[in-house]
C-alpha cells in the first residue's frame, strides 16, 4: 500500500468499512510508516475538534486553536 493509497482508505478504515484482508494491509502500512500513522492522530484531531464546532453543546478542546474554530464556523457558513 502507497500513502497515497492508505489516504485514500483512511475513512472507510475508521467507520469500519474495511475487509479483513484490506484492514490487513492498511494496518501494515501504518506499522511501516510512522508519517502516515501521524497523518492518521491528526486527522482524528480534525475531525474531533470539527464535530465539537458543529456540535456547540459538546464544546472544542481546550487546546484547539481558536483560528481553526474561526475556520470550521465560516466554513459552516457559507455552506448554509
Amino acid at each position: 500500500m502507497t500513502c497515497r493509497e492508505f489516504v485514500d482508505f483512511l475513512m472507510n478504515y475508521l467507520d469500519d468499512e474495511l475487509l479483513e484482508g484490506q484492514r490487513a494491509v492498511f494496518e501494515q502500512h501504518m506499522i511501516d510508516c510512522p508519517p502516515c500513522v501521524d497523518y492518521l492522530d491528526q486527522y482524528r484531531d480534525a475531525v474531533k475538534m470539527g464535530r465539537s464546532v458543529c456540535q456547540p453543546e459538546a464544546g472544542a478542546p481546550e487546546d484547539a486553536p481558536e483560528a481553526l474554530i474561526q475556520a470550521i464556523l465560516a466554513a459552516r457558513k457559507t455552506e448554509g
